[in-house]
């Protein structure tokens, strides 16, 4: 018994660093060698902050980051809109004629092969072009009309789970009071929601700054983000530039969920 609670003590230990450092030693290894001075991304040859001043003056990055950042905010922006009417349909209106086909077709990205989302989207916009000449080629706006067709779902699933959780009879005394329905959804539904609001958002914002496989069907010439960029580039061969690009954007995603964290724990001492 001594014996494998000594095997059981250090069997946890060591899975959880073994596990940590096959999760976040690549990501270690990057943003060290984003200060190696040589172009050779594997070759230590000296610190050097350099490739951070070559990303500086690259506007081929540059634009394709600024690019992805408004395709992100304007994705996340309609998914969280249609996603949030389709959660809330699906978690208050539980009986309706064709209920099981629309929950199917709402939540049918998030089992479908992006390649075939994105297949079906070229071809969907190719006739409506033909058809009735919009959208005019592939771009920004068919980029973005198909970021809010995948996100949705994440969105309305976080949305539907909320909902599903929340208790109903806080709104029924407010109606017993005297409030109307749209009182009652913008004083106590949507707060209530507002934790669910901003996850959707949040994650429909990230898979959107993220995709790769359905923006390269879409997109059109000048309208290249900056998975697609980098996704060229490593083809090429790995620039070092790409390290200080990917430890910048480590930073600033560590900085939010820092300031998320402390947030929470700041918020759970008050109330605590």
């Amino acid at each position: 018994m001594i014996d494998g609670f000594v095997r059981g003590r250090w069997f946890l230990p060591t899975a959880l660093v073994i596990g940590l450092f096959f999760l976040y030693g690549p990501i270690a290894t990057l943003v060290v060698y984003s200060f190696n001075e040589s172009r050779l991304v594997t070759v230590w040859s000296g610190f050097s902050v350099k490739w951070y001043g070559e990303l500086a003056h690259n506007d081929q990055i540059l634009d394709a980051a600024w690019l992805s950042l408004r395709v992100a905010v304007a994705s996340a922006t309609g998914a969280l809109v249609v996603g949030t009417l389709a959660g809330f349909v699906l978690s208050r209106f539980t009986r309706f004629r064709g209920r099981t086909l629309f929950a199917g077709m709402v939540t049918a990205p998030l089992v479908m092969p992006e390649i075939i989302t994105g297949i079906s989207m070229l071809l969907m916009f190719v006739g409506l072009e033909q058809a009735i000449g919009w959208p005019a080629g592939r771009g920004v706006l068919t980029i973005i009309m198909a970021h809010i067709t995948f996100c949705m779902s994440f969105v309305a699933v976080i949305v539907q789970s909320r909902l599903s959780g929340m208790d109903v009879s806080v709104e029924e005394a407010a109606m017993d009071l005297g409030a109307r329905p749209v009182q009652v959804f913008f004083l106590i539904t949507l707060p209530l929601m507002a934790p669910a609001l901003v996850a959707g958002w949040l994650l429909a914002f990230s898979l959107s700054l993220d995709d790769l496989v359905i923006t390269a069907f879409v997109s059109g010439p000048g309208s290249t983000t900056l998975p697609l960029v980098i996704f060229s580039k490593v083809r090429l061969g790995l620039s070092p530039e790409i390290n200080a690009l990917a430890t910048v954007i480590i930073t600033v995603v560590s900085m939010g969920v820092f300031a998320a964290a402390l947030y929470q724990y700041k918020r759970g001492k008050t109330q605590g």
